[in-house]
């Protein structure tokens, strides 16, 4: 009976077959302008345009609600997150966003802004939330 070994301490991160799923390149797909995002079609912009998978986060900062793109990605040996746990956190986010009725305002963003994840540096962009939105999600 053949028996896995032990996953290596310290790193609790990738597995190979899991980082290999997740880096692989997905097909171009142009969608309308209003159609909703999906965690594949952020992570290959993420890819494109800096040849990593950052961490995403939103952020309620000052009665505003800012989506950020982190300095830290999958890809990184320090990173505190698993494949799965990753694509996990990816698939919330993409739906809060799509909830919000933000998809749009995010995909435009993440698709021309000039700026570049930087270490120490979050890139922040200021959601404007549909009315009546805002008030579900802020307090």
């Amino acid at each position: 009976m053949d028996v896995a070994p032990p996953a290596p301490a310290g790193r609790t991160g990738l597995v190979p077959a899991a980082c290999n799923m997740l880096l692989r390149a997905p097909a171009s797909v142009t969608l309308p302008p209003d159609a909703p995002l999906s965690s594949a079609e952020v992570l290959e912009i993420l890819r494109q345009r800096w040849q990593a998978s950052y961490d995403l986060q939103l952020i309620v900062r000052r009665g505003r609600l800012y989506l950020q793109v982190m300095w830290g990605y999958l890809e990184q040996q320090s990173f505190p997150m698993t494949a799965e746990q990753y694509e996990a956190q990816l698939e919330d986010l993409v739906a809060t966003l799509n909830g919000l009725g933000v998809a749009a305002q995010v995909r435009g963003w993440l698709l021309t802004t000039t700026d570049k994840p930087r270490l120490g540096k979050a890139m922040n962009l200021a959601l404007d939330l549909p009315e009546g939105r805002a008030s579900e999600f802020l307090i």
